[in-house]
């Protein structure tokens, strides 16, 4: 047991170190802390009394030992992240965000690093009016070469209009669960199947990539669970007929590793795995443990939205997307190239969380924010 004066002595010398941080760390805190982070933040300081013990995320040494090559072995050395806020995250919003504020998001999402930005939806105003501006919104991104923008196509009608509009990529978007097709684009998934060859035919002529997406492939607001081999079929109708990716979304949030391998399992029989993406949203907490999941088995495209924005208009009880913030900062602590930097990534949360007058739900976001403010009060 150390005595009082030892603990006294330990917090004095501890205090000396806080207050010897050279004056030029101290500058440089006070540079960046003027845009909300700063290098501090990021550098590995201690985030719980700012003291000089480094820390970071970042897992330089893969493969250490035997017991992590049997838990990292299958991961992907590189992850593409694609960054689905801008129209999955919008469009649960109740007011119009303009689109001037929606344009500037997608830039700041562009420079932070992030290679796919989902960008709008041509899905008819009268379901989806937060995303009625999507011609506008593609005119002012049209010259932006960094990055691709997949926009959402219902049908044939919406499809033409974004090509029309300048898109040059699409996405499609199908059911695992009967109920929910039919509540969700008012149609069964036979039917949409069907809809959606047109759509994959007519871009396969201007040689325009696909993406396929899948709804509720654990579980469904109306049906409950949703079998895995149900899944299975959707995925390889949609890539027999040409989707060239096929992103399995957990729309309400209910899935845990328990049953999202199965399903993964399921679909990997029918589908190549290099075709398949993960998009899970966090209602109960289990996104980040399902990612992880899915990367082990050997995923290596995540869907993710900035500061968690999203849901889903049409499930009842969907929550947000899985924070890319999150996503990002779990990543580098696996040692996965992602190459997004965080530092951007979390000013492009914060600047549409001010205009949306709330906080981020993107847990990293939040807990970087916390350390910055400590060390800007030394």
């Amino acid at each position: 047991m150390k005595s009082f004066k030892e603990y006294a002595r330990e917090i004095i010398l501890r205090r000396r170190q806080i207050r010897n941080l050279s004056e030029a760390d101290i500058t440089k805190n006070k540079e960046f802390s003027r845009s909300g982070l700063n290098r501090w933040m990021f550098s590995g300081r201690d985030p719980v009394n700012c003291s000089s013990r480094y820390y970071s995320s970042h897992f330089n040494v893969r493969h250490t030992g035997e017991l992590t090559n049997k838990v990292l072995r299958n991961i992907p050395e590189f992850v593409k992240i694609v960054e689905v806020g801008p129209r999955d995250g919008l469009q649960n919003e109740k007011g119009i965000v303009p689109t001037a504020v929606k344009v500037e998001l997608i830039k700041m999402l562009v420079a932070s690093g992030l290679p796919v930005v989902e960008a709008t939806s041509f899905v008819s105003p009268k379901w989806v009016p937060q995303l009625a501006d999507a011609k506008d919104v593609m005119q002012e991104i049209r010259d932006i070469n960094s990055a691709r923008f997949p926009v959402l196509t219902p049908n044939l009608k919406g499809f033409e209009a974004a090509v029309a509009a300048g898109a040059k990529e699409v996405a499609i978007f199908a059911s695992a669960s009967e109920s929910f097709s039919k509540s969700n684009i008012n149609c069964s998934i036979e039917d949409s199947l069907i809809r959606y060859y047109d759509v994959v035919l007519a871009a396969k002529k201007l040689s325009i990539p696909v993406r396929g997406y899948i709804s509720c492939v654990v579980g469904c607001p109306v049906e409950g669970k949703v079998p895995p081999s149900q899944v299975a079929y959707v995925a390889k109708e949609l890539y027999e007929m040409g989707c060239s990716e096929i992103s399995l979304g957990d729309t309400i949030g209910v899935g845990t590793p328990g049953t999202v391998i199965p399903m993964l399992e399921a679909v990997i029989e029918v589908v190549p795995i290099d075709k398949l993406a993960v998009h899970f949203h966090d209602t109960y907490g289990q996104a980040l443990s399902n990612i992880l999941a899915s990367l082990q088995i050997g995923i290596a495209t995540v869907d993710s939205s900035v500061s968690g924005l999203g849901g889903c208009p049409y499930a009842k009880g969907a929550s947000g997307n899985v924070a890319t913030e999150d996503v990002v900062y779990m990543l580098n602590g696996l040692g996965v190239k992602t190459n997004v930097d965080i530092r951007k990534l979390i000013l492009a949360g914060d600047f549409i969380c001010r205009h949306l007058g709330r906080t981020s739900l993107a847990k990293a976001a939040v807990a970087l924010s916390k350390v910055n403010a400590c060390v800007s009060k030394l």
